[in-house]
């Protein structure tokens, strides 16, 4: 069986402000860098591999979800063929939808 094809968009981009005025030395934009210099909106697709384009640790956060769907699978709760995941960065995580191409 060959792998679906997964659509990964970027949908939201947050910044925890409370956290970074308590937890960190105040220098920074922490509205640009890594997944932030990605546009809502903007998506990406594929197989299984790191699409070129989507930031490195955002595709270690999203690796083991995108296999699901691309293996066919579906996750408890969500609509079959999507999930919404988000990278590990806690000052200022951006959302990914990931979705199923059917083709």
């Amino acid at each position: 069986m060959n792998p679906h094809k997964v659509r990964i968009t970027v949908v939201k981009k947050t910044v925890n402000h409370e956290l970074v005025a308590e937890l960190t030395d105040g220098c920074g934009d922490w509205t640009t860098g890594c997944c932030h210099d990605l546009e809502i909106g903007q998506y990406f697709e594929t197989t299984g591999h790191a699409p070129e384009g989507i930031p490195d640790w955002a595709w270690c956060d999203m690796q083991k979800y995108v296999m699901v769907l691309a293996r066919g699978g579906n996750f408890l709760g969500c609509k079959p063929g999507v999930f919404v995941t988000c990278c590990t960065d806690g000052f200022r995580p951006v959302f990914y939808k990931l979705e199923r191409v059917e083709e």
